[in-house]
């Protein structure tokens, strides 16, 4: 019987390894072609692994929680060909990359230690955060502690604490540029150990008790993080935008028979931001201590709802350089992998300014987190048809439009309400100037 390997698959430039969260398929399970075989996680997404071909898992080569290299054999399937040979060699034995140690990294070897020797207590996660075994595994071998781990601003996805962010931390340490982190208060006058992190909760009455998936406890740290960090502000517009939902009602059957998807209000509203930032530019930055450090690309993000009721925001990079049928394209798809689990890490890393679409519930406006790093967010709100004054030749007149409201939170560190109010009005001008006549 013909035997193939299932390998890691490569996720992005700047990953290299993933941690496997559950397997879908036990050993002597049958596999279809392209169905999804375990799940996995890394420093920026979750997604599935499905399968090269069609057949039996006779083996499962890691447990969950490793983690594995990219390109490693982590299954081997049987197929049902003739011949008994592995069509692919694994590039190295499994085990010796089920836990990578700091030494397999590509980063200098640590120096001998000249002062307290490495902690051998086991690091675990605090306040629900996330932390990969690879991380977990560096951090015990430098013997960083837990709060010392935990002070560490992660760049990864939802916060997420990568390998390339402890190992700068261990370097900084070393040179002695980290300062301590900070003891914990112990109370002065109580019986109890130590002081509670957050309010009581009671639990009296009816209730259920619902452990947070992993990836809401990233959100949630992601967020409480972003509201520590940036005094967040938020204006409002409201805009008639009565000229982009005719155009949209009349071009949207034949768009749908020609390209075979849908067009959706998004890419217009995307293509409004992104002429908006061209305006504003200093709405595209991102802070770095009292340094404003200035992007040079267009990296829309934009909020994607999950089935899982969680949230995901994939990026559209260089959004400047395409045109209103591109961004369609891009917006579909992107939402489609998003909703199936599909994308890879690089997807939903390096935006700029993030783009969340409350109107799709049914909210007709909303005052939406920073997305950190960056500065600002807008949330569109739902379009209703109300009651306006509208100019004519022959005077003032009320007719019915079709109305919405933009909210724009932004970073009061380095938007000030000038920047920030005349930003959201541009977008406004843009959406409501929008010409019903353009083709797509």
């Amino acid at each position: 019987m013909a035997t193939v390997e299932l390998k890691m698959p490569k996720m992005g430039e700047s990953v290299h390894e993933a941690t496997i969260i559950r397997w879908l398929k036990n050993e002597g399970d049958a596999i279809q072609a392209d169905e999804s075989v375990l799940e996995i996680a890394t420093d920026k997404v979750d997604s599935e692994v499905p399968s090269t071909a069609a057949g039996t898992l006779v083996k499962r080569l890691f447990n969950e929680g490793d983690v594995v290299q990219v390109g490693t054999a982590i299954a081997i399937i049987e197929t049902g060909g003739g011949s008994t040979e592995v069509k692919s060699a694994p590039a190295s034995a499994p085990a010796a990359v089920a836990t990578p140690t700091p030494a397999a990294n590509p980063s200098p070897a640590p120096a001998p230690a000249t002062t307290a020797p490495a902690s051998t207590s086991p690091i675990s996660s605090n306040a629900n955060r996330f932390y990969s075994p690879l991380v977990k595994n560096i951090a015990q071998t430098e013997g960083i502690s837990q709060s010392e781990l935990d002070s560490i601003q992660g760049t990864g996805s939802e916060g997420r604490v990568t390998k390339k962010d402890i190992l700068a931390f261990v370097d900084a340490k070393k040179s002695g540029t980290v300062s301590p982190a900070p003891a914990v208060q112990k109370p002065s006058t109580s019986t109890t150990s130590s002081a509670p992190s957050s309010p009581a909760t009671s639990f009296s009455g009816d209730i259920e008790i619902v452990e947070m998936d992993r990836m809401r406890k990233l959100i949630a740290d992601h967020m409480v993080m972003s509201k520590q960090t940036s005094p967040h502000v938020t204006s409002y517009v409201e805009a008639d935008v009565t000229n982009l939902v005719m155009w949209r009602d009349k071009i949207k059957k034949s768009f749908e028979k020609r390209e075979g998807e849908k067009i959706t209000f998004t890419p217009v509203f995307i293509e409004a931001v992104v002429k908006a930032i061209k305006d504003y530019p200093l709405i595209n930055v991102s802070v770095d201590g009292t340094k404003i450090i200035i992007k040079k690309n267009i990296n829309i993000g934009m909020a994607a709802a999950l089935p899982t009721g969680n949230l995901i925001v994939p990026v559209i990079k260089n959004a400047d350089r395409l045109n209103l049928l591109g961004l369609t394209k891009s917006v579909n798809d992107l939402a489609n992998r998003a909703r199936g689990n599909k994308l890879q890490p690089d997807e939903i890393q390096g935006g700029t300014f993030t783009l969340t679409n409350v109107g799709s519930f049914g909210n007709v406006m909303g005052t939406p987190i920073i997305n950190q790093p960056q500065v600002a967010i807008l949330a569109v709100g739902a379009i209703r048809k109300k009651p306006a004054v509208i100019e004519t030749p022959k005077g003032d007149a009320i007719a019915i439009r079709h109305m919405m409201f933009l909210s724009l939170s932004y970073d009061h560190r380095v938007v000030d309400g000038s920047l920030g109010g005349s930003f959201l009005r541009r977008v406004a001008d843009y959406l409501e100037q929008f010409d019903g006549n353009r083709d797509i």
